[in-house]
């Protein structure tokens, strides 16, 4: 059976229905088109609740809040999540502040120590264990006080009905950052892991088993864009970072998180290539929300 791709450039061709969900070139310009097609339904794995048991999410993150908010809402904008991810502004806040005053103590203690043995030779050991000790005091505390940022998906903004949590792994996280998703019972579904490093060429998050074993990675759409983003910015929204999500090990894109271009922050999370939807729609949408507030666009 064959299926038909039609390119922007006005060429038509006809594939395989095998490459239906797939991206491929057009023979006429070279731009990639994503050839159209469903899978049986017989072959449809079902999602455990019905919100999740659709293929395209539209999300819009609420404006003017100090905690991250979004709605979810299905192709028609019919809102069927709520997500939240508490800021615990007055926690931080405090924190910050005990941080301070613990650097600040730690300082001046070895300071006062520093210009007791003015003129020997443990003067400058002492100041400089007053720099560092403020460093290590306001890290210590700052972190220790401070609350973890996780991410909670409700059914709607009573927050009466959890479906599906985020957990941010640990505090201090300044190379990779770890996150856990778990489902409503408590139960682990998936690891969300990154890489800071990564960032400066292009991009990704992987999604792994509970068992560690890497399943997919969502990284930029393409890597001379990627660059550009990184000389010019987003140039008002016209260089905007999409990812695609791809099968481990593999170019077969099953899914495409994109940032629309408004003015406002909505992004639309498409998950028709993946027709057998083998990726866990829930493990997707937390994906989907890390792929903006992770990344802090």
């Amino acid at each position: 059976m064959a299926v038909r791709v039609t390119c922007q450039c006005g060429t038509s061709y006809e594939l395989k229905d095998e490459f239906a969900g797939r991206l491929v070139k057009c023979p006429q310009c070279g731009r990639e088109n994503r050839v159209p097609g469903v899978a049986p339904a017989a072959a449809v794995q079902p999602q455990a609740d019905p919100v999740f048991d659709r293929d395209v999410f539209l999300l819009r993150q609420q404006l003017l809040r100090i905690s991250e908010k979004y709605d979810v809402a299905d192709e028609q904008g019919k809102k069927i999540v709520f997500v939240e991810r508490p800021a615990h502004l007055l926690r931080n806040v405090g924190a910050l502040l005990a941080a301070l005053a613990a650097a600040g103590a730690v300082g001046v203690g070895f300071g006062i120590l520093s210009d007791m043995a003015k003129g020997t030779a443990f003067e400058g050991v002492l100041a400089a264990l007053a720099v560092i000790g403020a460093i290590v005091a306001l890290i210590a505390v700052g972190v220790g006080l401070s609350a973890k940022r996780h991410v909670t998906f409700y059914r709607d903004e009573t927050k009466r009905d959890k479906l599906l949590d985020v957990l941010q792994d640990r505090k201090w996280q300044p190379i990779t950052a770890t996150y856990t998703v778990r489902d409503r019972s408590g139960r682990t579904m998936a690891l969300l892991w990154k890489n800071y490093l990564y960032n400066v060429v292009r991009k990704r998050w992987y999604v792994k088993a509970p068992d560690g074993t890497t399943r997919y990675v969502a990284k930029e759409d393409s890597v001379i864009l990627s660059l550009l983003r990184r000389l010019l910015g987003p140039l008002f929204g016209l260089l905007r970072t999409n990812f695609i999500i791809v099968r481990n090990g593999s170019e077969d894109v099953v899914g495409e998180f994109n940032r629309k271009f408004t003015l406002l922050d909505r992004y639309v999370l498409d998950l028709k290539a993946d027709r057998a939807r083998e990726l866990d729609r829930r493990v997707a949408l937390a994906l989907g929300v890390m792929l903006d507030t992770g990344e802090r666009r």
